[in-house]
């Protein structure tokens, strides 16, 4: 009995947590982080227009700009996080992104990561607080956003989850995954009001 009575007062704490920071970013108190470079803004802005084809190209270089740390010994901590990822050890993946977000906590990609692992391994709370760092340091990243979406989605909550789809398909327009997301939410529910 002991065990579901900290699992129900784990859910508690995480719907607390996700409703704290739904709030934050539907207001756009997350937006208000600092811009990225020139670079990225050009980007973005081709995503808007891209076909599916180009998109591709230019997600891969949106990935690539957001995985510099400015430190080659960083970066080769991301590599080697996501290299853990690709293999299916979450939990190294954990501990690389811990490392590097203890030598560079204001560097996005490695809460992304972290949040990713998390998730992975169903530690949604702990996955949940990477995101929300993610979204702070990166308002645009759409992949922390889709990611938000699924946890809404394991959390039984389909009308944040779609909102948040749906703001992640703004700035990306190509996810395909996304899409998906937002057509099986759209099953589920059936057209009635969220």
């Amino acid at each position: 009995m002991r065990y579901l009575d900290l699992m129900k007062a784990r859910a508690a704490l995480a719907n607390g947590f996700v409703a704290s920071l739904f709030a934050l970013w539907a207001c756009g108190v997350l937006a208000d982080a600092p811009g990225d470079s020139p670079r990225l803004d050009d980007l973005f802005q081709q995503l808007q227009t891209a076909t599916d084809q180009e998109a591709e190209g230019i997600t891969e270089s949106i990935w690539l700009e957001w995985s510099k740390s400015g430190s080659a010994a960083m970066d080769l901590l991301l590599r080697r996080g996501e290299e853990a990822m690709a293999m299916g050890d979450p939990m190294t993946a954990v501990d690389h992104a811990s490392a590097l977000i203890d030598h560079a906590p204001d560097f996005a990609e490695a809460y992304n990561l972290r949040a990713t692992a998390y998730f992975q391994m169903g530690e949604l709370g702990l996955s949940l607080g990477d995101i929300g760092r993610v979204l702070a340091l990166n308002p645009r990243h759409f992949g922390a956003m889709a990611g938000l979406g699924a946890i809404f989605e394991e959390l039984n909550e389909p009308a944040k989850a779609l909102e948040v789809y749906q703001e992640a398909l703004k700035i990306n327009p190509h996810m395909q995954d996304v899409k998906d997301a937002i057509a099986r939410i759209d099953t589920q529910i059936g057209g009635q009001e969220l």
